[in-house]
């Protein structure tokens, strides 16, 4: 296939896949890029793992995920600090220098959404001059609406933006994802903010596609399925200035259950239909 140059796939996306038959795919069909998780590379190993993807010639263009930073209990707030720690080195090893956050819902019991956004604040003024010791920055991922009770008091470029600013750009930044912002008008807006300010630290693709399943949590469809205009969103980043990877990030039960490496080929299909060279 051609025009996969700035084509990453996260590895969520073929997640039936292990990271030795994932970077074996990629190198098969051309794919420059990987987006990893802590999780699978953990399990692996993380020397072990950026030994692998090293040796096969791919980048590691983003860690998922750090963040969960909304905990009022200072026990959990420390925990989750020494967690995200251990991301950016994690992160740092791989070769990396995006660590994407997904900042954490509501504490059990609270209803205070400004209180837990204080407090991801307050976390990434620890966590920001970590990072940049390690080569490391810190992208701060708004999630949709619907997941800011349990998962992401973030919920939109905006309010991203409204904490990154509070840091330097060389620590903190936002992670431009289709699937959360499609909805929001002001979105392009704010994306020529954070362009502006050298804070668009990575681009993730996902289609939305209704109904949603049960739970929702892993409705993400398949690029060129659903309503968002890929192209639309590609422009809106570029126009800031984002020239980097393009990474393909989907949860999915129907794509889990099929063939991994099927998945995978017909991902990046769907990016050279869907994305300008």
């Amino acid at each position: 296939m051609t025009d996969l140059a700035r084509f990453s796939i996260n590895q969520m996306t073929v997640k039936q896949l292990s990271l030795p038959e994932l970077v074996d795919a990629c190198r098969d069909l051309g794919v420059p890029g990987v987006g990893l998780w802590r999780e699978p590379v953990q399990a692996y190993g993380v020397e072990a793992a950026a030994k692998l993807v090293r040796d096969a010639g791919l980048t590691v263009t983003t860690l998922c995920r750090g963040g969960f930073l909304t905990a009022i209990d200072p026990a959990e707030r420390a925990a989750a600090l020494a967690d995200n720690r251990r991301a950016v080195d994690e992160a740092a090893t791989l070769g990396t220098d995006t660590l994407v956050l997904v900042s954490g819902g509501l504490p059990a019991g609270s209803k205070d959404l400004p209180g837990a956004r204080e407090r991801i604040a307050d976390a990434l003024a620890e966590l920001g001059p970590y990072a940049e010791e390690h080569g490391v920055r810190l992208a701060i991922e708004p999630l949709h609406p619907m997941y800011a009770s349990d998962r992401c008091v973030v919920s939109t470029l905006a309010q991203a933006l409204d904490l990154a600013e509070r840091f330097p750009a060389r620590q903190v930044g936002v992670t431009v994802d289709t699937y959360h912002i499609w909805w929001d008008d002001t979105a392009p807006a704010q994306i020529a903010r954070a362009g502006a300010q050298d804070r668009i630290h990575t681009f993730q693709l996902a289609d939305w596609t209704t109904p949603l399943p049960e739970g929702v949590l892993n409705g993400r469809g398949q690029i060129g399925d659903g309503c968002i205009d890929m192209r639309e969103w590609q422009g809106h980043v570029e126009a800031a200035g984002y020239t980097g990877a393009i990474e393909v990030e989907l949860f999915n039960d129907v794509l889990w259950a099929r063939d991994g490496r099927e998945v995978l080929a017909e991902t990046a299909q769907r990016f050279t239909e869907n994305v300008r060279p």
